[in-house]
Parts: structure tokens; sequence; C-alpha cells
């Protein structure tokens, strides 16, 4: 019975650090940019948008699409950037074991 009561514990304290991680992460940001920063995305540290801009002297009505082209590249870096930083801070809360949270990625 103590062994459960020791998984349970250990259970718990995993529960509390993938939670204070979850919240550190909310508030870490990550930059990346793309067309020689002519476009530049942020994310937090779960890869959720919160900011884009776009240098106004590349806006060409005649050529949306490679504007097009910029933002999405700049958006899937930093996502990618937000992933590893994810895996990265959840492996020192686990010790390195293999963990999945749904609705995180």
């Amino acid at each position: 019975m103590n062994n459960l009561q020791q998984l349970m514990q250990m259970g718990q304290q995993l529960q509390s650090k993938v939670a204070e991680l979850q919240e550190r992460l909310d508030a870490q940001q990550v930059e990346a940019s793309a067309g020689g920063g002519i476009v530049k995305a942020t994310v937090d540290g779960k890869g959720t948008i919160k900011a884009l801009t776009i240098d106004t002297a590349v806006v060409d009505p005649e050529d949306v699409e490679m504007l097009e082209d910029m933002v999405l590249a700049a958006v899937t870096e930093d996502q990618n950037k937000a992933r590893a930083l994810y895996e990265e801070e959840m492996k020192k809360v686990t010790g390195g074991l293999p963990m999945y949270l749904p609705g995180l990625f």
C-alpha cells in the first residue's frame, strides 16, 4: 500500500510541475522572421500566435502571394521553435519521460 501512496504523490507532484510549466510557457515569447525581417511573428511558448508585423514597404497589391508565403514561413518557424521549447521544458519537468498532453500541440 505504501508504494501506491508514493506513486500517487509522485503523480500529484508531476501534475503540479506540469501546471507550472504551462503557465511559464504561456508567459514566454518566441519570435521568428522571414524575408530578411520583413515579416515577423511572435508566439507564446505553446505556439499560439500573439503578434504579426509586416513591413509596409513590401505590401504590393500586385503580389499578395509572396507576402502570404513569407507570413506562412515566419509562423511555421515560430511554431517549430515553440514546439522545441515545449519539449525541452517538458523533459526537465518529467525527467525525460515521454508525455503527451492533449490540447497542447
